[in-house]
């Protein structure tokens, strides 16, 4: 059993100082210290972190001169590894999360050592009580967060991702910018034959939040999912999903501008191109469907 070799990614957009200084230094108390860490600045430059905070392994900064979106931060650091080409899995936290527990990055290079077909590995994710948000268990419906188990899709707050799907699989979808960037790449690992692990035992606390914090929530989840369903449905699920998806929506949004910009942002999915199409076999659906979560919802 081979032991893969793990690197720590950060995107930050610099507005989280003491977030990310707490984050970097629950890395460093890890029982398996990771041989990398990269950290993004999103349009922002980022002060010095490897002597100050006595971190492991390699440290490297990037910064970026214009806030490529949470996916594009994640590309960026992804390429910088993929050219050291001494990482076999990735570990990407959200800058304002924390390894609450000392052995998250050993049991992660366990799960991966025992499955070579292992491409992802979502974390849980909990608040500061404890407690985890309904949206954050990867399942349809009122799911125990504390069931681990192969699901279709993960958190991006907190996760691995194997090198080696992504090499098979591509990056993340940087057009996204924000949200649904998650279940583009997991359908695009399970229809490529990849295992999606939800593994509750890693735990990564985050503050609780809503999602319509940003401004443009509403907007570029409408236009995303659109492009998500061009981009990877057959043709036949297409209208199905999206008639779905838009009666939810309308029984489940109270306010009247976040309809509005919602309405906007699922005209701009369908004016605007969508990337690359690459729709998942009916095989995959199938197996998709089995695990719980048919892509028609």
């Amino acid at each position: 059993m081979v032991q893969p070799r793990i690197a720590v990614a950060v995107v930050t957009m610099g507005n989280r100082p003491d977030q990310v200084d707490a984050l970097l230094e629950s890395v460093a108390k890890q029982d398996l210290a990771p041989a990398r860490i990269v950290i993004v600045g999103n349009g922002c430059r980022l002060p010095e972190f490897a002597r100050r905070l006595s971190l492991p392994g390699e440290v490297t900064t990037i910064d970026v001169e214009e806030n490529l979106g949470c996916p594009g931060g994640r590309n960026v650091a992804l390429a910088r590894l993929r050219e050291f080409g001494d990482v076999d899995v990735v570990v990407e936290l959200d800058d304002d999360g924390l390894l609450v527990d000392a052995d998250v990055l050993r049991r992660v290079c366990d799960l991966y050592a025992a499955d070579p077909r292992l491409g992802i590995v979502g974390f849980r994710i909990a608040d500061e009580t404890g407690q985890t948000q309904q949206r954050h268990v990867p399942r349809v419906g009122n799911s125990d967060p504390m069931r681990g188990g192969y699901v279709t899709s993960f958190l991006g707050g907190g996760h691995a991702l194997s090198m080696a799907m992504l090499a098979e699989t591509g990056d993340w979808p940087a057009e996204f910018f924000f949200a649904h960037e998650e279940t583009d790449l997991a359908w695009r690992a399970a229809d490529a034959g990849w295992k999606i692990l939800y593994a509750p035992e890693l735990l990564l606390r985050h503050p609780r939040t809503s999602p319509a914090r940003h401004a443009i929530y509403h907007r570029v989840t409408a236009r995303n999912r659109v492009w998500l369903v061009r981009r990877r449905l057959p043709p036949a699920l297409i209208p199905v999903h999206l008639g779905v998806w838009t009666l939810l929506t309308l029984a489940r949004t109270r306010s009247t501008g976040g309809l509005r910009a919602w309405c906007g942002g699922f005209v701009e999915g369908l004016r605007q191109p969508a990337g690359e199409r690459r729709p998942m076999r009916w095989r995959t659906v199938w197996q998709l469907t089995r695990l719980g979560r048919p892509p028609v919802i």
